[in-house]
């Protein structure tokens, strides 16, 4: 789909770089199969590309974008598409949830510098059925890094403790305009109906495994032994009441066993 001209300049704050390629845009909007009566929550519309294609289904479209010049581009040519909405806010401070009224699936080409906050930011409940980011690959390859690979951490972890994801295609730099310096992924994440750590837990569990991660080069057992409060025989008897080699790294556990330890510490810390 070729730019329109006109547009408003790139933001090279905002971390700009717009998805033009139509083959792959019609992928995303594949991956994205909204049921109906669902919500579509786009997250960074920008220049409208995926919002075009979207907009030619049945299901209504929340879009939010940030850049008040695109925001009001956009909200001029969906003026007479009632189930277009277009929402200028920063995604970070808005209630995606809410703001769908209902159910929903996320779609977003975020800026790669806050791909990270986006993502948990929208892995809250009440979750959408599943959201679809095009992403940095390399941070797509960590959000599905198994246990103990080399692209395994905190946040592997994070993101599988509460969801599925899988790796749905790789895009090249010449599909945006301006290319990035990297090459892009689409990424599916799909919360799971079995979470491993439930909404009450989940900042925390966060804050305990980037501890963790933060410390990788260590054994387990010094580790944890810094970032909690627990004693050296108190660590001991944690990881031998979980079977875990004091010896090993926080790398090679696996979400569960994160939250298994997570949750044996507190429960030592409680006593």
């Amino acid at each position: 789909m070729s730019t329109r001209r006109g547009n408003p300049p790139v933001l090279k704050r905002l971390g700009q770089h717009f998805l033009h390629d139509e083959r792959v845009l019609r992928r995303i909007a594949e991956a994205i199969a909204p049921l109906p009566g669902e919500t579509i929550v786009e997250i960074g519309p920008g220049r409208g590309a995926l919002t075009d294609i979207l907009a030619e289904g049945e299901n209504a479209i929340t879009a939010i974008e940030i850049d008040k010049a695109l925001s009001e581009k956009l909200r001029v040519r969906y003026a007479k598409n009632p189930r277009v909405k277009i929402v200028e806010a920063d995604v970070l401070k808005t209630d995606v949830a809410e703001l769908a009224g209902g159910p929903f699936v996320v779609a977003g080409n975020v800026p790669y510098y806050i791909t990270t906050p986006i993502i948990f930011h929208v892995l809250r409940a009440p979750y959408p059925r599943h959201a679809v980011f095009l992403v940095q690959l390399e941070v797509a390859q960590r959000i599905v890094a198994p246990p103990g690979s080399r692209t395994y951490g905190a946040l592997s972890v994070n993101v599988q403790a509460v969801a599925n994801a899988e790796i749905v295609f790789e895009v090249p730099r010449g599909a945006f305009s301006p290319p990035p310096k990297v090459t892009s992924a689409v990424v599916k994440i799909t919360p799971r109906p079995d979470p491993i750590v439930g909404p009450e837990d989940a900042v925390r569990f966060r804050g305990f495994v980037q501890a963790l991660f933060g410390m990788r080069r260590k054994q387990i057992a010094n580790a944890l032994r810094s970032v909690s409060e627990l004693n050296t025989q108190q660590v001991a008897e944690v990881l031998a009441s979980l079977g875990i080699d004091p010896q090993t790294r926080s790398e090679t556990l696996s979400p569960e066993a994160q939250a298994e330890l997570m949750n044996a510490v507190r429960s030592v810390l409680l006593v």
